[in-house]
């Protein structure tokens, strides 16, 4: 059976890391022992490496070391992902100001990934973004993109 491709905003991998939200860092790190299993294959962007880098040095170190367990395929910004991106928030499905938000649904996408795994659910992991993501994306000769949190990817064997 062919491995799901799941692209991984910066979201997933704080919550890895995270203190505060324990059932969050808990399907976080199930979803995590599954990608080790080898159930999927897992995705990042040069956004992903962006924001990293402009979080506090000591939170940085620890998204890095979480990234490079995953051993995840690095993708690139490139053109097209870019003007999807602005597609995106041209339509006022992502606002201005997160367009880092858009850019990793549009790369996602423009690499025909499965899926994007998220934790935001203000501009991501919502019915309002997945509805207009899906018709942007088929007006403009992409598949839809399944946009989930980790607890709807991981399965449950209890």
């Amino acid at each position: 059976m062919k491995k799901l491709k799941l692209y991984f905003d910066t979201s997933v991998l704080n919550f890895a890391i995270a203190t505060d939200v324990p059932n969050e860092k808990d399907a976080t790190l199930k979803l995590f022992k599954e990608i080790e299993e080898g159930k999927y294959e897992v995705f990042v962007s040069s956004v992903v490496i962006d924001e990293i880098g402009r979080a506090p040095e000591i939170i940085a170190i620890k998204l890095k070391e979480v990234l490079m367990k995953l051993n995840a395929v690095k993708l690139l910004v490139n053109e097209d992902s870019v003007e999807l991106a602005n597609k995106y928030v041209e339509n006022r499905v992502i606002p201005p100001r997160y367009k880092d938000d858009a850019l990793h649904i549009a790369v996602a996408t423009v690499n025909d990934l499965d899926m994007i795994v998220s934790w935001n659910f203000s501009h991501m992991v919502k019915v309002k973004t997945k509805r207009e993501v899906r018709g942007i994306n088929l007006l403009n000769g992409y598949k839809e993109m399944e946009i989930v949190s980790p607890q709807e990817v991981i399965e449950d064997a209890e």
